[in-house]
């Protein structure tokens, strides 16, 4: 799907585009979502490089992440994406020309949606590709941070369910996601750090001391967030290792009950075998009292060893 942004005076005006059709004059954003090969065919008429495929998209290596070329600028960054309880990473491909700003995606980004609400409603105040580009990074970067937040507030109530909690299955489970998304969050937080870093290295000739100024507060606050990211890696590794001490506490409680019980049946056992025997001079065994002295025996023992442990305070 191919979709022009024209926005003029904080008025946007979208339209649908087919392969048949021109890029309109005044467009400041072109969004090529889930782009088929006729429609990567037609970008082509307006490139002077190869349009990248997903698989360029997703590389790691910053020589295809990050570099200019004669359509501009290309960076390739990861944007978060919520799903459910969970934080994915998706690339986006965005290639900064001098007249729009253009973007390849794959999947839906909440971001992206965020962003043209924005423009509809006249919140954002742009009139470059530039400051396009400046403020999809600008609501990653305060998206990243709301994201951090988050797991704060489920780290704290992780943390009553790793001390209230019998039952910890659940409490591993979250505390795995929760790490799983944190990574997520600081490779999503490093990759915008590389990509800001790179426009302000090879880029700053083509910005102005407004925008520059921008992509420091960025770095700024991205520098901020980095030991937030490490606290919570840190947390995480604290919450399993209280979550497993506690298992082993209960598992510990468990085995107790067995051990003592095994040793509070110890002694009537004994007397029981001690009775059991097949000897034939036995005085007992012609005793009427017999029987009910050798039960007598075994319940006082019993009982004994349970008070004996009970003073020691080992129950």
């Amino acid at each position: 799907m191919i979709t022009a942004y024209l926005y003029e005076n904080r008025r946007l005006t979208i339209q649908e585009l087919n392969t048949k059709d021109d890029i309109p004059e005044g467009t400041l954003w072109l969004d090529l979502y889930k782009p088929e090969d006729d429609e990567r065919e037609w970008l082509s008429n307006f490139t002077v490089e190869e349009v990248p495929e997903e698989e360029d998209i997703n590389e790691i290596e910053a020589s295809a992440r990050f570099y200019q070329n004669r359509d501009g600028l290309h960076i390739n960054s990861l944007f978060p994406q919520r799903v459910g309880q969970d934080v994915r990473g998706v690339n986006i491909s965005f290639n900064l020309r001098k007249n729009f700003l253009l973007t390849i995606r794959e999947e839906d980004v909440g971001l992206v949606r965020l962003l043209r609400n924005y423009l509809r409603l006249g919140r954002l105040k742009v009139a470059t590709p530039q400051e396009l580009f400046l403020e999809f990074f600008t609501l990653k970067v305060d998206y990243l941070s709301d994201l951090i937040e988050d797991v704060y507030t489920v780290l704290e109530n992780m943390a009553e369910e790793v001390f209230e909690s019998e039952e910890l299955d659940d409490v591993f489970k979250l505390i795995t996601l929760q790490e799983d998304s944190n990574g997520k969050i600081r490779l999503s937080l490093l990759d915008t750090q590389r990509s800001l870093r790179y426009m302000q290295r090879y880029y700053r000739g083509k910005m102005s001391d407004e925008e520059m100024k921008d992509i420091r507060e960025m770095l700024a606050d991205i520098e901020s967030l980095m030991p937030h990211s490490q606290f919570i890696f840190d947390k995480l590794n604290f919450l399993m290792d209280a979550a497993m001490g506690f298992t082993g506490l209960q598992q510990n409680r468990i085995i107790k009950i067995f051990s003592v019980a095994a040793v509070v049946f110890l002694p009537p056992t004994l007397i029981a075998s001690s009775y059991g025997m097949n000897f034939h001079d036995m005085p007992e065994l012609s005793w009427t009292l017999g029987y009910p002295m050798a039960i007598a025996m075994m319940l006082a023992s019993a009982v004994g060893t349970y008070f004996f442990f009970k003073r020691k305070r080992w129950l």
